[in-house]
């Protein structure tokens, strides 16, 4: 779901490969303790390397954050491939995934931002990975609708967004270890169907 921002058709030198995973190994420590909003120059020190060499991988802050969400997401896919095996009704498996979705975009403090930011470009390299997203989302969502579990009325763009508000909210100086689970409930009773309605065809 995320994208690989490497240059295509090229194999990478062993030695630029080298510095590539340090960076992102870098970055992944460097963000886990400061927030998306850490340095990246403070990035390229502790990795040992020149800013250069890192603007050289990853030209701007988002095309570092799409490369470090890539790596998150064998787990991410294996939730969704469960989810959609498992036998549960579309409405919990629609509640599943959603879940899932906060608990990504809660990686990194301050991620949500560049997130719900890159949904109003395509020139983001975060773009196609909230696209990657949406789409999944609409496919739990549809389900859901057909069996009559979610009203007909709801989009999966803004289900995809309430997801991204709710691992917000969750780094919130009010938030405590219950506010994701609470607001996951707050945002289930906006979209399911209060009384579970005949499956069948939707206009």
């Amino acid at each position: 779901m995320a994208i690989d921002v490497s240059a295509p058709g090229r194999t990478p030198r062993a030695d630029a490969q080298r510095n590539r995973d340090l960076i992102l190994g870098t970055a992944e420590e460097h963000f886990v303790e400061h927030g998306v909003g850490g340095s990246l120059d403070a990035i390229a020190k502790r990795a040992g390397v020149g800013a250069g060499t890192l603007y050289r991988h990853f030209p701007t802050r988002e095309a570092l954050l799409a490369a470090l969400l890539a790596g998150r997401d064998e787990e991410l896919v294996a939730r969704r491939e469960s989810l959609r095996e498992d036998s549960v009704d579309a409405g919990q498996a629609l509640d599943g995934w959603l879940r899932a979705v906060v608990t990504w975009a809660a990686a990194y403090e301050g991620l949500p931002e560049p997130l719900r930011a890159a949904t109003t470009t395509s020139s983001s390299p975060l773009a196609t990975t909230c696209e990657g997203f949406v789409t999944t989302t609409a496919e739990f969502l549809a389900a859901a609708q057909r069996a009559g579990l979610a009203r007909g009325d709801v989009r999966a763009r803004d289900l995809f967004l309430s997801a991204l508000a709710t691992s917000w909210a969750s780094g919130a100086a009010l938030a405590d270890d219950e506010t994701a689970t609470a607001l996951s409930a707050l945002t289930r009773t906006g979209w399911a169907e209060s009384t579970p309605q005949p499956a069948g065809p939707r206009d």
